[in-house]
């Protein structure tokens, strides 16, 4: 065996394509489309690439064939106990030896940057992308959300890795009634007329960036790693996002006028994309507004969720997601709805789910190996 360092176009696009075979004949399997990954390794776009370092691989066998790919990356934007690099993308036969190959390279590749760990399977960039290694819940996919064989779990932990936090995917059918509590809190916050709550507008996407912004940097740049939002971002993010949104799932709960809690969902884009091949021209950004207009996505996906500090644990969650349910259970347009991953280090967010009787549908795994095999280990410490 061996190891190719993707340097040209053809190498490049072996690498794109190996996946193809691994999942031949696996009828789950959505491929991502091309230039989402390949933006991933574009320095032009990618902005991880000015903190740190990346490289993909390819393994071959004797023959020449490829039998695995791999992408190694570095990164300063990371902080942890020890320095940490990460490897993801990972592809391989079921061969252990094969396996155990690219990780013994890629530890050799990561020391040399001094690192003392590495994470995997993850993506050289944010959390919201190629996260994590598909344990239980081998559906389709979410758009964006990582997608494995199931003894892909024994080549990565009989290597050595080791937990470093479980990424759970609560979900529910639509139709599903929700719970008295949840109805309860609701009768509570709708007699109250200093509360209001509202799904959003296309045509004042501004306002409710700014509002975006404000609940967000309350709720969660004073946490953990957070950082805060300014308005300039969310205001091209909304703007990037709005071909896609549907007004119906995206709400926001004020107070007096001031905003105080939000719940952002989208339409499920794999629903869509997984007719396309990976390709997304002229031709499939076509048939991309005809499956629109014939509502053919019947998922759709929780990617953001916060309450500023003082109204967190009071109920007005539970008012917000109420009034949700009181648009879209009726008009039946999505059959099944689904939370982007949340960690098993933050039992707020999991306590969430458990009120809103959401059960878990899939769960991804982020793994850690120390290189010291004589280190105590501990998981990703609790939020």
């Amino acid at each position: 065996m061996r190891i190719d360092l993707v340097q040209n176009d053809a190498q490049a696009k072996e690498w794109l394509l190996f996946p193809l075979e691994i999942y031949a004949n696996d009828a789950s399997y959505i491929r991502p489309l091309d230039n989402d990954i390949e933006d991933v390794f574009d320095k032009k776009k990618n902005k991880y690439y000015k903190f740190g370092d990346c490289e993909r691989w390819l393994l071959r066998d004797s023959n020449d064939k490829v039998i695995g790919r791999l992408a190694v990356f570095t990164s300063k934007k990371w902080k942890n106990k020890q320095p940490t690099g990460g490897v993801g993308f990972f592809e391989c036969i079921n061969d252990q030896e094969a396996a155990n190959f690219m990780f013994d390279n890629a530890t050799e590749w990561l020391k040399d940057r001094g690192m003392e760990a590495m994470d995997g399977p993850i993506n050289f960039g944010e959390r919201d992308k190629w996260w994590g290694l598909l344990v239980s819940g081998f559906e389709e996919p979410l758009y964006n959300m990582n997608y494995n064989p199931p003894y892909y779990v024994e080549l990565f932990e009989n290597y050595g890795f080791q937990v470093w936090f479980n990424q759970i995917c609560p979900g529910m059918t639509v139709e599903q009634e929700l719970s008295e509590k949840f109805m309860n809190l609701h009768a509570k916050y709708d007699a109250d007329p200093d509360f209001s709550a509202r799904h959003i507008r296309k045509k004042d996407l501004d306002k409710y960036a700014e509002d975006f912004v404000t609940i967000y940097n309350k709720a969660f740049a004073q946490h953990g790693d957070g950082k805060a939002l300014d308005l300039r971002q969310a205001k091209f993010m909304f703007a990037k996002m709005k071909d896609i949104i549907d007004e119906k799932i995206v709400w926001f709960v004020y107070h007096k006028n001031d905003p105080v809690a939000m719940w952002i969902n989208i339409p499920d884009l794999n629903q869509y994309f997984k007719h396309f091949n990976g390709k997304l021209g002229w031709w499939q950004k076509i048939q991309f507004v005809i499956m629109r207009l014939r509502k053919v996505c019947k998922r759709f996906v929780g990617v953001v969720y916060g309450v500023v500090p003082e109204f967190q644990g009071k109920g007005v969650d539970a008012y917000m997601i109420v009034e949700c349910a009181k648009v879209v259970q009726p008009s039946k347009r999505y059959l099944k709805y689904e939370m982007q991953w949340l960690g098993d280090f933050n039992p707020k967010m999991l306590n969430l789910a458990k009120n809103l009787e959401a059960a878990e549908v899939r769960r991804l795994r982020t793994y850690r190996y120390l290189f010291d095999r004589t280190l105590e280990y501990k998981r990703h410490p609790i939020l």
